[in-house]
Order: structure tokens, then C-alpha cells, then sequence
């Protein structure tokens, strides 16, 4: 028997935003001050997750929040062709001020306005709550692009994202806006009934993990918005049993590689890359969906 429809209507409801948006508001406003070792280098901030994403739901806690370093880039050229490549090298220098700098010198501000308490050592840099404002991730990263043409500096053909170095690994190059751009475009499609159905699947991901369905961190928010943005359009509407059932029965029929993720420049389902779901995490996550909407 299916999961209720007052079951999945109650998963479906947004998580408060008043916290975050003040969180957000004033972790921004340290950021941006004046007076930060950084404030002469060109930047920019956003909100990125769930929350950035409309997504959330009462669980979520921490605001992830990017401040992206633009005055100075990263690159992929492998696509180029070997005459842009010649005019890409000619017009390329190396720039002095790293993104390692950037992040060292945010982590210090952070820890200058909110304590010694902040912590930099994960790939992000987190930031306590304290009173009325949530714990915060602070990802300090640079400006990255993957160049399909060269031409001329001015006329060039590149998809821009962000990148970082973790303390452990390699560069992790990913596409927050195009991701959030994305997922709206599809709820707007879907005639708003997207982010409800992310919001149930996580809620649905949490019951299971307290109930010992499913192991904890198999499957982060990131990859369901990803899974379920694949899902056709026609496939939504009516109400949220149906939106559950026809995404389970999509997602039984597809070939998983096919997938790709909400920012439509990674693929969703791979082994190694660290953007991508594992193909075993994401079946287990399937199959144990499907055994508990009919178990319930």
C-alpha cells in the first residue's frame, strides 16, 4: 500500500527560511565588509543546497553559502582545438593570488567575527550558530571554466562553474547556479511540483534511515534534486501519490548512466568522480524506495 497522501503533503512542506535568510544576511554582510584581507580582490556570493534551492525541509540545518573568487580562474582546455589552444597559451599568465590564499584569508575574517570556534580544515569552511543564526558552510572557491572554444579572450565559448581543492584529493570543479537555474526551470515546467516531490524524497530518505532501511549518507540531497530533475514532465501533476509512483516507475525502467545531474554539465550515476552517485548507492536507494512505498 502506498505511503498516504497527507503523509507525502506534510513531507512536501518547505522547511522554515526566516533563520536562514538571517543567516545568510549576516554571514554576507561580514564577508562583504570593507576591511577583510580580501576585500580588494573581485567576488562574488550566493547561496548554494537546499536552502539556495527552495528545497529544504525541518531538518536541514546548515546554510551553505559560496564565495567564489573571480579575479582569479581555473580551466579545463582539453576540448579546444589545437588553433585555440595556440591562442589560449599566448594569452594566458599565471595569477599570483591563489585560491588557497583566498581561503586562508576568508577563514581568518571568519574567525576574526564569529570566534574561534570556526573550523577550516573541510573542504568548507564552517562557521557555529549562536542565537538566532544557524551553523553556516562557508565554501571558498575560485571561478572555473571549461572552454569549448577559443577565439579571442572576449569571444570565447566556456561553461563557468566553481572549483576548490578538499584537503584530501584532487580539484573538485562543480555547477551551483546552472544547477538551481535548472531545478526552477523544471518546477516551473511541472507546474510547481518538483520541489515539493525533492522535499518528500528527502523526508522519505530520513524516515527509512531511522527506521534501518537505509545507511546513513548514501543518498545526499544533491543527487535527489539531480535524480528527480531527470524525471520527464509529463510525469507530474494530479497529486503527490502519483508524482511518487511515476518517478519510481521512471526511475525502475531507465538506464541509470543516462542520468545526468541538475546542472546538466556532469553525468548523475558514475563510479570515481566525486560528483557523481555511485551506481550501487543509487540502486540501493531505488530499490529500498520501492520496497518501502509498497511495504507501507
Amino acid at each position: 500500500m502506498p505511503i498516504a497522501e497527507n503523509q507525502l503533503e506534510t513531507w512536501a512542506h518547505q522547511g522554515s527560511t526566516v533563520q536562514s535568510a538571517s543567516t545568510y544576511e549576516a554571514t554576507r554582510r561580514v564577508l562583504l565588509s570593507p576591511n577583510a584581507p580580501y576585500a580588494s580582490r573581485n567576488f562574488e556570493i550566493f547561496l548554494q543546497g537546499s536552502y539556495g534551492n527552495d528545497t529544504n525541509i525541518y531538518a536541514d540545518s546548515d546554510v551553505d553559502i559560496v564565495i567564489c573568487l573571480t579575479s582569479t580562474y581555473y580551466e579545463n582546455i582539453e576540448a579546444l582545438t589545437p588553433p585555440d589552444k595556440l591562442r589560449h597559451d599566448f594569452d594566458w599568465s599565471a595569477a599570483s593570488y591563489q585560491v588557497s590564499d583566498f581561503k586562508r584569508e576568508v577563514a581568518a575574517w571568519l574567525m576574526s567575527n564569529f570566534g574561534s570556534r570556526v573550523d577550516p580544515s573541510g573542504k568548507a569552511i564552517f562557521v557555529p550558530g549562536s542565537g538566532g543564526r544557524r551553523d553556516s558552510d562557508v565554501l571558498a572557491c575560485a571561478q572555473y571554466r571549461h572552454y569549448r572554444s577559443y577565439a579571442y579572450p572576449y569571444s570565447s565559448d566556456y561553461a563557468e562553474g566553481i572549483c576548490f581543492w578538499p584537503p584530501i584529493g584532487g580539484r573538485i570543479e562543480n555547477y551551483p547556479k546552472q544547477h538551481s537555474a535548472n531545478l526552477t526551470s523544471k518546477h516551473q515546467a511541472t507546474g510547481g511540483w518538483v520541489k515539493p516531490l525533492v522535499r518528500i524524497f528527502k523526508n522519505w530518505r530520513n524516515a527509512m534511515i531511522r527506521e534501518g532501511v537505509l545507511p546513513q549518507g548514501l543518498a545526499p540531497s544533491y543527487f535527489i534534486e539531480g535524480m528527480l530533475w531527470n524525471v520527464p514532465d509529463s510525469l507530474f501533476g494530479r497529486n503527490h501519490q502519483s508524482c511518487v509512483a511515476n518517478a519510481l516507475a521512471w526511475l525502475r525502467a531507465i538506464d541509470p548512466s543516462k542520468l545526468s545531474c541538475a546542472n546538466d554539465q556532469h553525468w548523475l550515476v558514475r563510479d570515481g568522480p566525486s560528483v557523481c552517485w555511485r551506481p550501487a548507492a543509487f540502486k540501493t536507494f531505488v530499490d529500498a524506495a520501492e520496497h518501502d512505498w509498497a511495504a507501507r
